[in-house]
């Protein structure tokens, strides 16, 4: 049978590479920062690195790791509720609800899980989940596995959320999902919207905060923040793995009837272990710096305005963003391929994305910009860009 299927799996990936959709994964030999070293020892800038805060190498989370792993051991090769629970867990979950402004929370190996476990213990055939048409996969596949009924409204369009919400009405509960920060655009989910909709329709409100928290809203808590919701959305789910640090770990954090649910019922939650001590103690270490200071973020609010001004003074087709995310827009998946290559030659270490990451026809150069850039980063990549765009006719 094997040979049968070899060959058409050969076949499938010969397509793939004769379409220019192949994605190819590059190394890097040096811990994760704004300057990094990839294979055959060349410093590159990283402009697309989850990395928002630039926290993915500070000392001061790699010191609070080291003292938990001499402390507390390497992992609990259990999960929670057998005997993988330890303090630094359950402080973490409270420095979690606290930064949030919500009333509890509850820890995931990823936000993959924790969007892959929130709604089948929650809701049932009985129930809608309305959720965002550009919503992450993580969230597609977690409404895939609950039985409730399934309505998606444009993204972050309210007329169409509304007939959403019109169309579900005779379900005993509605859920509505969104991202707060959508990855491949930047743009931010209109949560005050659409919780004006969830009060008007009797609805909830559930939020993915991944790529919005630590970077949206002044002192970096999210969408809830920037709309002076906090602690009013009953649902937020969100990772470890962007601004708060860079590695990983997962999180859903809301109203407390809702995280006790999952946490008896949560199929991530109860068949993987629980993340390791030094993750937690990284995890707590980070939320004490954040809650400090203001100034990573607003570094990182500074440097993206600064950034987004330059490249659409230079001409860039820029997607309209309120995050640290830009979207160059470029449309043809192996002109990304093409551009990102010939920038990292030029010491630009960026990723072109295409379809089936963007829908066909969408492809784009995703900047991310972090909070350990310097101005002269940030004006060595726009020169690059500049420089590139050029060469292969991109600006006019």
């Amino acid at each position: 049978m094997y040979n049968n299927f070899q060959d058409y799996l050969t076949q499938e990936i010969q397509g793939i590479k004769d379409a220019g959709l192949y994605k190819n994964e590059r190394i890097i030999t040096t811990p994760q920062s704004a300057a990094i070293k990839v294979q055959g020892d060349i410093e590159v800038l990283n402009f697309c690195a989850n990395n928002y805060l630039g926290l993915a190498d500070s000392k001061v989370l790699v010191e609070a790791a080291k003292k938990a792993l001499d402390a507390r051991g390497y992992g609990m090769s259990s999960v929670r509720f057998i005997c993988g629970t330890q303090d630094l867990h359950k402080e973490l979950e409270a420095k979690i609800a606290r930064f949030f402004g919500t009333e509890d929370a509850i820890l995931y190996a990823a936000c993959f899980d924790a969007n892959g476990g929130v709604f089948e213990p929650l809701l049932s055939e009985q129930d809608a989940i309305i959720s965002d048409a550009l919503n992450h996969a993580s969230i597609i596949d977690g409404v895939r596995l609950c039985k409730a009924q399934r309505f998606r409204y444009a993204n972050a369009d309210m007329e169409d959320l509304e007939k959403q919400l019109i169309a579900a009405k005779d379900c005993r509960f509605r859920l509505i999902c969104t991202d707060g920060v959508f990855s491949m655009d930047g743009n931010v989910a209109p949560v005050d919207k659409i919780y004006a909709l969830a009060q008007k329709y009797n609805a909830m409100v559930m939020v993915d905060e991944s790529h919005s928290a630590g970077v949206v809203g002044r002192t970096g808590r999210g969408t809830t923040e920037l709309y002076n919701l906090a602690g009013q959305v009953e649902i937020i789910t969100g990772t470890l793995g962007k601004a708060f640090g860079g590695a990983v770990g997962g999180f859903t954090t809301g109203k407390k009837e809702i995280i006790e649910m999952l946490r008896q019922r949560s199929r991530p939650y109860l068949f993987s272990n629980s993340i390791p001590p030094m993750i937690a103690a990284s995890g707590i270490a980070m939320f004490d710096l954040i809650d400090k200071t203001n100034e990573l973020q607003d570094k990182l609010h500074s440097n993206t305005e600064y950034f987004v001004a330059k490249m659409k003074a230079a001409g860039f087709d820029i997607k309209p963003t309120q995050s640290a995310i830009c979207a160059v827009m470029l449309y043809d998946a192996k002109l990304s391929q093409d551009f990102a290559s010939k920038l990292q030659d030029e010491g630009i270490y960026v990723t072109g994305f295409y379809y089936p990451v963007v829908p066909k026809g969408q492809a784009r150069i995703r900047v991310q910009v972090s909070a350990a850039h310097t101005v002269e980063h940030l004006d060595k990549c726009v020169n690059a860009f500049t420089k590139i765009g050029n060469q292969l006719g991109v600006l006019k």
